[in-house]
């Protein structure tokens, strides 16, 4: 039997674009679904491997198509920083007046309108597109950039840097700090990184309605494929490009296809080829060396919290390249996460190749430096959990991951026009292979729902 689509991975990307697809069939190397976004079972309680905000727009709703077990938050995200509390809600204008009271600046309000304007108008731009490798390909492309030169004329060229010294001048060192630490979350860079619409883009998610998904973020993905032809537990060894199709060998099965949809890693994807020109043309990509460190947690209370919190510190977390860490409590009426207290996913920012090259002992010493860090400066905020209403607690680093979902990295580059043409294309040079995920066009769910709808477009 030939498919006409084979999917690899059941990450974000995968899943979306495999929900629109007939004749099809998904490989997945774990036993849970998601990648980054999956639920996992240990020691008999539920755990995330990672953040589980989830937001809803036109082009998700329209890729999924079923209606979710989703729970809307109350408040997107608690800023902890020092003393001061911000939360993040859709109500703009208690934002800006809280905002003020933490942060006063005369230009507040100036520099977030223009931030969540930015973003409103991008949102509303339909058929956004980039891609590349043929003539159809390229013209999209360039009509999609005049799109967007007439919707936002010279914002699309200006810096986030830019823009913040000019709006708000004598920025305090915490102020910055905190807008850094939110950039960190959705974009993998600081402000000094990315452009003016990579910023509006990556503060602005949380005037969104934001939803819990109950049962865990995999339950979403489990969802969205439930009765489909998945391989689960079955790792992709080798395809082989022939005249007119894909010969896919896993470590059980061989399987044909006329398109093949990678959702691994842009960086490793060359690993899965024995074609010489294939893996000349995942060479080309430079290694966006960033990961995640996570904390998994269960703790024993029934105090009530919300679904997300981060913590801003002054100095760096040890062995990470981020000041703040990032807090995901289940809901306290979730039976499937919370049967007994809360399952907590605890997020930050590192690099991908430090834990690798690491030897065995002083990786297990750095691992538990670093988890210990987290939790003295988790237990310091959170004043009403004890040490001893911890149940269970271990981490997560980059060669985790790789064990267990071959990724080594999490997300890609930051889009901007400087990079714009070393940015992967989720239309590969090859007939019949593309990409999907985080390290191609954009993270998160809306970023990875716009590369997914463009390669359903493309097939």
């Amino acid at each position: 039997m030939i498919y006409d689509h084979i999917v690899v991975g059941s990450g974000i990307g995968g899943a979306l674009v495999f929900n629109n697809l007939d004749n099809a069939l998904l490989i997945e190397k774990d036993s849970n679904l998601g990648g980054c976004a999956s639920t996992f079972k240990k020691n008999g309680k539920f755990y995330n491997a990672g953040a589980t905000t989830f937001i809803k727009n036109n082009i998700i709703d329209k890729l999924i198509n079923k209606k979710l077990n989703l729970k809307k938050s109350t408040t997107a995200i608690r800023i902890i920083q020092n003393n001061k509390i911000i939360d993040r809600t859709t109500n703009f204008d208690k934002f800006i007046k809280d905002l003020n009271t933490s942060y006063p600046h005369p230009n507040n309000k100036i520099f977030w309108s223009k931030i969540k304007t930015l973003d409103e108008r991008f949102w509303e731009i339909k058929n956004i597109y980039y891609s590349k490798h043929s003539i159809k390909s390229y013209f999209k492309t360039f009509v999609f950039a005049l799109k967007l030169l007439f919707v936002f004329r010279l914002d699309l060229f200006r810096t986030a840097d830019s823009f913040i010294k000019k709006t708000l001048p004598n920025l305090s060192q915490e102020y910055l700090n905190m807008i850094d630490a939110q950039c960190l979350i959705t974009l993998q860079e600081k402000s000094d990184k990315v452009p003016l619409l990579g910023l509006a883009l990556g503060l602005a998610y949380p005037f969104k309605d934001i939803y819990y998904p109950v049962g865990g973020m995999g339950n979403i993905i489990e969802s969205i494929l439930e009765n489909k032809n998945i391989k689960r537990n079955e790792k992709v060894v080798l395809i082989k490009k022939e005249k007119t199709d894909f010969l896919v060998t896993t470590n059980k099965d061989k399987y044909r296809c006329k398109n093949i949809i990678l959702n691994s890693s842009i960086y490793s994807s060359k690993y899965l080829f024995c074609n010489k020109k294939i893996q000349k043309y995942y060479d080309k990509f430079e290694f966006s060396d960033k990961s995640a460190f996570v904390v998994n947690m269960f703790i024993k209370t029934k105090q009530k919290f919300l679904h997300h919190y981060q913590i801003i510190l002054n100095n760096n977390i040890p062995n990470c390249i981020s000041n703040s860490f990032f807090i995901s409590f289940s809901d306290l009426d979730d039976p499937k996460m919370s049967d007994g207290g809360y399952s907590l996913t605890i997020s930050t920012h590192t690099k991908a190749l430090l834990w690798k090259n690491l030897s065995k002992d002083e990786y297990k010493t750095q691992k538990l430096r670093t988890q210990n860090f987290i939790l003295k400066e988790f237990l310091t905020y959170f004043g009403e959990i004890h040490k001893n209403d911890i149940e269970t607690i271990f981490s997560a680093t980059s060669t985790t991951y790789q064990n267990y979902i071959s990724r080594l990295n999490c997300g890609g580059k930051a889009v901007s026009f400087k990079n714009i043409l070393k940015i992967p294309s989720l239309k590969t040079p090859f007939k019949g292979l593309y990409n999907v995920g985080d390290t191609t066009i954009a993270q998160g769910w809306p970023g990875v729902a716009i590369g997914s709808n463009i390669v359903l477009g493309e097939l």
